[in-house]
């Protein structure tokens, strides 16, 4: 088995050569092919030629005839030529042979006789080939053979190849040469651009640039800069991220060693027991602030999550049920209202979390008291995910703000990390859903609705 080289210089290399080669070897088999046959049509028509002449000459010496009467043998021709031993005629008259060469039998060169008076024919006389043409006179009593060796024509043949061909095999080598340096020349840009590449530091996203390039690297060289802007973009956003994110952690973990302090300082039960409470709480905190942050990294980091056939209404009303004794315990009133199924291609664990995030917020930022309503409907092609809250709601400003990394709301008294809403927006795009913020008509409060479009449906 052949190995194809991994160097593109020298795949194209041997593409090059072996088109090359089987080209020339295909010209020379249809040239091989073309030049037999025309020095066949040629040489036979020689034969032809020749067996005319006999024929006329016959009718015009009545001498010859007479002779040949008197004596009852042929005449010999002359040998004039050193291939004259590889062409023979034969001239009969009255069936008796009147003339012939040197080399030609004394029977008729066809063995056929009186049945073969005309035209070409392939025989073999003593071992050898011939190629015959017979031809008649005018009074059909004179019959004429005139035949060459085949092993002649083939002589023939390859001169004539040899001095068509040989200079191409000659020239082979230098066309190696000249397309070995054509392919090396053309793949110089390559190892220009490769030599670039190699000596760019590791932190360097600058787009390239080459002058000089071909058309054909264009597109390469461009998406070559598109992926270094967006590492740029993502290494960026990294940054940023950790540093947000080292910053938020910050918070909590000095509240906990605050509260540590107080306890272990504090010699009122009530009051190190309510430090440890405290410290319970920004633990609580800081394991919020860690799922949520690695929720958002594996949502930033995979690829397309598996899809299946998904019951919004039942994947809802089990976070509802979840999240209940939490409202129970603000003394608030969760309904939850949906109908029928509601079936959407998705994601269940990435939807469970956003519907979780969505309904936490609501309860968490909602007063003490407070009604909140979790509504799943479909109309149509239509699948709708709402939660209203009475609560005070958001203002216009912080609306356009939520998905921001790390924003809360001024004012709040809940904790938080500030990184719920950004994980609710990558899973909706993940999932080609679309998010309205507004005010709630009936609650007064902040009013969310996720909505997925059945294209297929509408």
């Amino acid at each position: 088995m052949i190995r194809a080289p991994r160097s593109l210089q020298n795949r194209l290399l041997l593409l090059v050569l072996s088109g090359v080669a089987l080209v020339w070897l295909v010209t020379s088999v249809l040239t091989w092919f073309d030049v037999r046959h025309e020095l066949d049509e040629l040489l036979d028509g020689h034969l032809a030629q020749a067996a005319a002449l006999l024929v006329v000459q016959q009718a015009q010496a009545p001498q010859a005839q007479e002779m040949e009467e008197d004596d009852g043998q042929g005449l010999d021709a002359p040998t004039l030529h050193r291939y004259a031993p590889k062409v023979a005629f034969q001239v009969f008259h009255e069936d008796r042979l009147a003339l012939r060469s040197a080399n030609a039998p004394v029977a008729p060169m066809v063995e056929a006789g009186k049945n073969f008076t005309s035209g070409f024919r392939t025989v073999q006389i003593k071992g050898m080939t011939w190629r015959i043409f017979a031809a008649q006179g005018a009074k059909r009593d004179v019959q004429v053979y005139v035949g060459e060796q085949v092993s002649s024509r083939n002589s023939i043949l390859w001169a004539v190849l040899r001095s068509t061909l040989w200079p191409v095999a000659v020239a082979l080598p230098l066309l190696v040469l000249a397309v070995g340096w054509a392919v090396r020349l053309g793949v110089q840009p390559i190892r220009k651009l490769g030599r670039v590449l190699a000596e760019r530091q590791p932190q360097a996203l600058s787009p390239v640039a080459i002058d000089h390039l071909p058309d054909e690297m264009a597109p390469m060289i461009a998406a070559l800069n598109s992926l270094f802007e967006r590492i740029g973009l993502l290494l960026e956003s990294e940054r940023r991220f950790t540093a947000d994110a080292a910053h938020e952690l910050r918070t909590p973990i000095a509240a906990i060693r605050m509260q540590a302090q107080v306890a272990m300082g504090e010699a009122d039960d009530a009051l190190r027991n309510h430090a440890l409470q405290g410290t319970l709480e920004g633990c609580d905190r800081a394991t919020r602030l860690v799922e949520q942050l690695l929720s958002l990294s594996r949502l930033e980091a995979a690829e397309s999550p598996v899809m299946a056939t998904v019951d919004l209404r039942a994947l809802a009303q089990r976070v509802v049920a979840e999240i209940a004794p939490k409202a129970i315990g603000k003394n608030q009133s969760l309904e939850f209202d949906a109908s029928g199924l509601c079936i959407m291609p998705g994601n269940e664990t990435l939807l469970a979390v956003l519907v979780r995030n969505l309904v936490d917020n609501a309860v968490r930022y909602s007063p003490p008291a407070a009604r909140i309503r979790v509504a799943v409907q479909q109309h149509g092609g239509q699948l709708a995910l709402s939660i209203e809250d009475s609560g005070p709601g958001l203002s216009e400003a912080d609306r356009l703000r939520l998905g921001e990394r790390f924003f809360r709301v001024t004012g709040s008294l809940e904790s938080g990390s500030g990184l719920g809403w950004s994980i609710v927006r990558r899973i909706a795009a993940v999932h080609r859903l679309s998010i309205e913020v507004g005010r709630s008509t009936p609650l007064g409060g902040l009013a969310v609705r996720v909505v997925y479009e059945d294209s297929a449906r509408r």
